[in-house]
């Protein structure tokens, strides 16, 4: 085998991995691939007697590379228009559900959470919580000295589990059961029906982008929420629209449709049987990713 199809054979085996790690650290699919080319270019010219542990060694590279990522689009995420939310991703319908800590460290909920943390914090977190990296592995990975690491995963570890829903993992049952419902109100215009499904602080956040019309701020509160959704759901009932269910970030979803374009995709939180909150991305290059499901791993 030359040296390029061993490069080649050890990235893409690793490349649901890595993607993972670079997408938990960035928020966007369309952004992480970016990276991932650019990490193989670097990868493919290593010579490969001198790595020791290929998954380590390509962390530690998709990382460095995510990290600069980060820094260069700063400017870009301070001027942003209205509610930033994270670039969704279409998954597999049975990818990642037997693994609960993959599944969660995915969902739109921990990605948001996450925006909280430093880019150095993140990636911190990412590394040692999620994959299970040794601090000596994450210190090389940001450049930190192992008892910095140990300090900033501390720290990462507690904001996140401050502010981590207390709501345990949802059976497939329960959001299938609620998701439909869900549908079945908006359709018939049922707003008792709506209001039964929602928690009473139950939250709507819309990214538009300033590029579509979207709220510029969340909407708090169960007769609020119904309200606006009831509202959007009536408006959007046009000749050639229409609302088909899928899986995004491993939490039920409604991909919205003009015609044969995706305006924009909801995501459902649903925790104790209600939904707690509706991610809305209606910003075009935020949904230019989903075309096709992407596969996940730890």
């Amino acid at each position: 085998m030359s040296g390029t199809d061993e490069h080649a054979e050890r990235f893409t085996v690793l490349r649901p991995l890595l993607f993972t790690i670079v997408y938990e650290i960035l928020g966007s699919a369309t952004e992480s691939d970016d990276v991932l080319q650019d990490s193989y270019l670097r990868w493919a010219t290593v010579d490969l007697a001198t790595v020791r542990d290929t998954r380590s060694y390509l962390a530690r590279l998709v990382t460095r590379q995510a990290l600069n990522a980060v820094r260069a689009s700063t400017r870009r995420r301070e001027e942003y228009v209205g509610s930033w939310l994270p670039e969704p991703l279409l998954l597999a319908d049975d990818d990642a559900s037997a693994d609960v800590v993959l599944a969660e460290s995915v969902s739109m909920a921990m990605l948001v959470l996450l925006e909280a943390l430093t880019p150095d914090e993140r990636a911190v977190f990412v590394l040692r919580e999620v994959f299970g990296f040794d601090y000596d592995e994450v210190a090389s990975a940001v450049g930190r000295s192992v008892v910095t690491v140990r300090q900033m995963a501390h720290r990462a570890r507690g904001h996140v589990q401050a502010r981590r829903r207390r709501f345990g993992p949802v059976d497939a049952e329960t959001t299938t059961r609620v998701t439909e419902q869900f549908m079945a109100a908006t359709a018939t215009g049922d707003m008792e029906g709506l209001l039964a499904l929602l928690a009473p602080d139950a939250t709507w956040t819309a990214d538009g982008g300033g590029k579509v019309t979207a709220t510029r701020r969340p909407v708090v509160g169960a007769r609020n929420v119904a309200a606006l959704v009831m509202e959007l759901f009536r408006a959007g009932r046009v000749p050639g629209s229409r609302v088909e269910p899928v899986t995004c970030n491993h939490a039920p979803a409604l991909a919205a449709y003009d015609g044969d374009r995706l305006a924009g995709v909801c995501l459902l939180e649903i925790g104790d049987g209600k939904i707690t909150h509706f991610y809305v991305v209606r910003n075009p290059d935020k949904l230019l990713a989903l075309t096709a499901p992407r596969r996940i791993s730890r």
